[in-house]
């Protein structure tokens, strides 16, 4: 079992930057592939990125390939979700996700795959 509670929303301007912060209770959070996902009003829960346990392997969605960044720390059991360039368009309820995992090389990304899940944390870009 691991609970998720994200933190680092808010609102920010086009272009500008914000760092999402995970942080995981349990022991085994090194036993954990991670991922961000978020949902606008209206439309479906997507992913963003995944990290396997040890970090050593991401994934990304295309919409955000070269301007979000997925990091952690399991020393912290925190999961990061470094955010640049920000769009209008980034606009969305931000949730973190974890999923038992002992592969070092592959990353989940379907919402399915998920089993453990935060609140959410608000982000919005205004134009």
């Amino acid at each position: 079992q691991v609970q998720l509670v994200e933190s680092g929303g808010g609102l920010v301007q086009a272009g500008g930057s914000l760092r999402l912060s995970c942080a995981a209770s349990g022991r085994t959070f090194g036993r954990y592939c991670m991922g961000w996902f978020r949902q606008a009003p209206g439309l479906e829960r997507e992913v963003v990125a995944g990290i396997t346990w040890s970090g050593g392997r991401t994934e990304y969605a295309d919409s955000v390939k070269g301007r979000f960044t997925i990091s952690r720390d399991n020393a912290k059991n925190t999961v990061y979700l470094q955010m640049n360039s920000l769009k209008p368009e980034d606009t969305a309820a931000y949730y973190c996700a974890a999923r038992t995992s002992y592969s070092s090389t592959y990353v989940y990304t379907a919402r399915s795959d998920y089993n453990y899940w935060g609140q959410g944390t608000q982000v919005t870009v205004s134009s």
